[in-house]
Parts: C-alpha cells; structure tokens; sequence
C-alpha cells in the first residue's frame, strides 16, 4: 500500500553529510548543508569550510521539538554543527583532555555518537569516518530522548545508515581523482533531492540515480506500491544476493597486550521482480559451529523481524543473549541494488595469524615476519598480500631477503615492500620473511606518519577470499521465497575481504584498541 504523508514523514530524518579531505597538507572541509564559505587563520595554516549543499528539513526538526518540548536541543547553524563534530572525533588541533568527550566512562561503542552544541547535546548523530571522508546524518527520534531510548526502537538510524552507506559508495570510486570527486560532490545536491525529496529515503542507492531533474521518478500512485519501489520490473524475474564480510584485526604477539579481530557484514540484494509490491523472504544460515550475528540493521523495506534477531549486541560485554538463527527477512524489494543488512560478529580466531620482529642494529633494520593461515579457512585467495611500509625514514638503499614463499617487491617510490603471496599458501600453511634493510638520507619526498616513529611499525595485510565467509554465513538458494508469477532465476555469492588488518611489531610499543571501540 503507499505510504500515507502523515506516516512518511513519521520516518523523516534531518540529514547532514560531512567529508574531510586532506589535499596537499592543507584541511579541506566540505559540510553538504550550504553554499557558504568560511575562512579563518589557525596558527600556520588556513582552514577552509565549504558547504556545497542544503539538506535540512524544518518539518522534520519541528516534529523533533514538539517529541521533546523545553528539553529539545535545536540543530545549530551548519557552521557550529560542523566545528562541534571535528571536536566530537577530535579532528581539531587542540587534542587536549576533556572530560565529557574523552573520559574513559564515555567509550564510543559504535558510530552513534552525541555532539555538544551550545544548546546541549544532540543525539542519535549516526557518523562514521571512510578513506579519509566524514559521513554524517541526524536520525528523528519518535518520541522524548530523556531518557534516552535503546538504539534498536529508532527505525530511523538503520535508515539514515543505509543512506550513509549509498552516498560512500557513490563517493569512493572517485577519491583518486580530484575531479572525477569535486564533479561527483556538485551533484550530490540533486542526488540528494531524488533520493531522499522530504526526509524519508526512497532510494539509498545514490549511484543508481541521475543528476538530471527531467529523470526523477515520480512517487507511484498505485495503492499497494511502496514509495521506495520506484519503478516496476519487465520481465524474467531474478534475484541475486551477496554477502560481503570483512575482517579488521589488530594483533601484537604480546603477553600483555590482547590481540583483537572482528567481523563486519552486508547482505546486497538485485530482485528484478514483477509487480507493484512483490514479497520476498530470504534467510541467512549459519553452520553448526557458525558464529552469532550481532548489532544487526535491517533495511526499511523489511516487513518484519524477530525482535530476539535484533537483540543480539556486542555493545554490551555482560550481555549473554545470542540468537544463531536462522536469520529470516521478508521485504518488497526496491527496484535499485540495496543492502538488506548489516551485522557484526565475533569469531573465535582471526584468518590469518602473524608476528612482525623489527630489530634496529646499527644502520640496518632487521625485520622478520610470519604468517600461518589458520585450519578452518579457505585456502583460496584472489589476492593475498603483505605491505611492510617504513615510515620517517629515507628510501631503502639496500634490501638483503629471503622468503620461503611467494615473492618481494620494492615500491617505486623505495618506501615500501609488498609480499605476494598469491592465491594459496603452501601445505604447511605457514609462510616467512627475513631480511635487512638499510636506508638513504631522509628527504620531504618520503611518507612521515606520527604514530610509527622509532621502531613502532606495523605490517598490513590486503587479501580477498571468494565464496566464504568467515561467520560461516550463507545463503540457501532454496530457502528464498518469492510470491510472484514465474520462476525466478536466484543466484546468491559470498567474500570474505580484509580491512585495516594490522600486525604490529612485536618488539616495540604500538597503538592498543579497546574491543568497545572496534566497531
């Protein structure tokens, strides 16, 4: 059935999108709310606020006050919101202490955030940081926030998460080319109006859009045709399902420091199916020894759920509620690509086990690195690489190695080392490197970084593993439902990608990262 105004705008969000780039050593700033400019001096250096567009929403921040009367905290001028959230994610200069923000009783469990104004704290800011950018949005909240309601009764941060995630995804393939990305930033404005016109997201899959005026797709008038089902599908019908995970890991071969890992996933959907408002069912499995699905965020074009599915959290540590499934979605489909879910999860072993040695003697870097694939993983890469990168030193003179499997390269640029080890590790699973390093004289040219100074470095592993999660999830063709004429075509795939997969150097000091904070 459509969806009544009153109703649609029960869903508005007040939406704010803000990127931070750095070209060149300079902050470039860019707060998607305005066509203004703001320049001022810090220190040495120029900050530049450009804001290219306007998406705020008065009904939406009116229905917020009236919820909460003498206790709402207004959204401040897109100037001030701005400043306030580089100090939330302390992007400032001043990185002094201060209390509020960075007290240990404050952890930040996940990208929900509250940002102090002048008028108070707002709250639920849903922001996240992505290659270098911001992305940002202020969810409605239905009802009064003191006190404050769980995060998993505000349909709105799943919605305005969803529509984050299709603005990255618009965004990324664009941020190595400066052009290519100011072009792409002029016409999020129109993007932004056709995705998401009164506040309600009809289309969070901003690629799918066009900047042009004459192609936005008018709200269907069919009564059972949801308005985010902007178009109805010709045709054979099909559905195609990916789920993609990816594995952040921090490990440092210490006993008195906790290696940590964790799991984080989408489920993307195509369903070219006919019909005004067709009706799907797909349910995620997991293994017999498969790991729980946490923190999981639903499309809203899903129907409904178990409320036990949503209540699994790796928020809460004390927290002994798991739900292993299965994880059953029925949802009428958008007509665009979309993601019907995302989750986390906490496996028991990270995929790929290593220890990094780096031993300063005299002029020389002694480095060692070992890596073990663990037994329960697929021995089946696309790709499998190690990056040792060497930072505040000069280009690498002299490069003595051995390795007892796949091969070494040396970067252009002579910062850098790359081990392929290719599409599989041996029989052993086990794979080395040992070698010496001697440096030139250090020059502006070569990558400097605060954090890895002295002998505190890190090796970075970038690897793909197709047709396996790490979760065990998967998804049963024949378990997918669909109540429409013919059928249909279902194909359904898996990957397992690294991100931010840090092995640190064993024999020196390195960056700690508390569990609540690796989200």
């Amino acid at each position: 059935m459509s969806v009544p105004e009153t109703q649609q705008h029960s869903k508005d969000f007040c939406s704010a999108f803000a990127f931070k780039e750095i070209i060149k050593g300079r902050d470039n700033v860019v707060l998607l709310l305005g066509m203004l400019y703001f320049e001022w001096e810090k220190r040495s250096s120029t900050e530049t606020l450009l804001f290219l567009c306007r998406r705020r929403y008065p009904t939406v921040e009116a229905r917020a006050e009236a919820f909460n009367g003498s206790t709402h905290v207004a959204v401040p001028s897109d100037s001030d919101f701005l400043k306030a959230m580089l100090f939330e994610l302390r992007l400032t200069e001043d990185q002094s202490f201060v209390e509020h923000r960075d007290t240990c009783t404050r952890i930040d469990h996940s990208s929900v955030r509250s940002v102090r104004v002048e008028g108070g704290d707002l709250w639920p800011v849903v922001a996240f940081q992505k290659s270098g950018l911001i992305y940002a949005c202020l969810p409605l909240v239905e009802e009064a926030l003191e006190p404050r309601p769980s995060l998993l009764t505000i349909p709105g941060l799943s919605q305005g998460l969803a529509l984050l995630f299709g603005i990255l995804d618009y965004i990324s393939p664009s941020r190595k080319n400066e052009a290519e990305l100011s072009a792409k930033a002029g016409q999020l404005r129109t993007l932004i109006i056709q995705a998401c016109p009164l506040g309600t997201p009809l289309n969070t899959n901003i690629s799918s859009l066009s900047s042009s005026f004459d192609d936005i797709q008018v709200v269907p008038t069919d009564v059972k045709q949801p308005a985010w089902r902007s178009n109805t599908y010709k045709g054979k019908p099909q559905v195609n399902v990916c789920i993609t995970e990816k594995v952040k890991c921090m490990q440092y071969d210490k006993r008195d420091v906790v290696d940590m890992w964790q799991v984080y996933g989408a489920v993307n959907c195509k369903c070219d199916i006919e019909g005004a408002a067709p009706n799907v069912t797909l349910t995620l499995n997991l293994p017999t020894n498969g790991s729980p699905l946490q923190d999981i965020f639903v499309h809203h074009c899903v129907t409904s759920v178990d409320p036990a599915m949503l209540m699994s959290s790796s928020v809460n540590p004390l927290d002994d509620s798991v739900y292993s499934g299965p994880y059953k979605f029925p949802f009428i489909p958008p007509s665009e690509s979309f993601n019907l879910c995302y989750y986390t999860s906490q496996v028991p072993v990270p995929p790929i086990l290593g220890c990094y040695q780096l031993i300063e003697e005299g002029s020389q870097l002694k480095i060692t690195v070992n890596l073990k694939l663990h037994e329960s993983i697929k021995n089946s890469f696309e790709y499998c690489e190690a990056r040792i990168p060497f930072f505040n030193r000069g280009p690498i003179a002299h490069l003595e190695y051995k390795v007892s499997y796949g091969q070494l390269d040396l970067s252009r640029e002579k910062s850098l080392l790359v081990w392929v080890i290719g599409q599989k590790f041996p029989k052993s699973s086990e794979v080395s490197l040992t070698g010496t390093v001697t440096f030139g004289d250090i020059d502006e040219e070569h990558p400097t970084d605060y954090v890895c100074t002295g002998n505190t470095a890190y090796v970075k592993m970038y690897f793909r593993i197709p047709d396996f999660t790490l979760t065990g999830c998967y998804v049963d063709q024949h378990s997918v439902q669909i109540f429409a004429p013919g059928k249909p075509k279902i194909t359904a795939s898996r990957e397992l990608i690294s991100s931010d997969y840090y092995i640190w150097n064993s024999e020196a000091s390195a960056p700690t990262m508390y569990k609540s904070l690796y989200y």
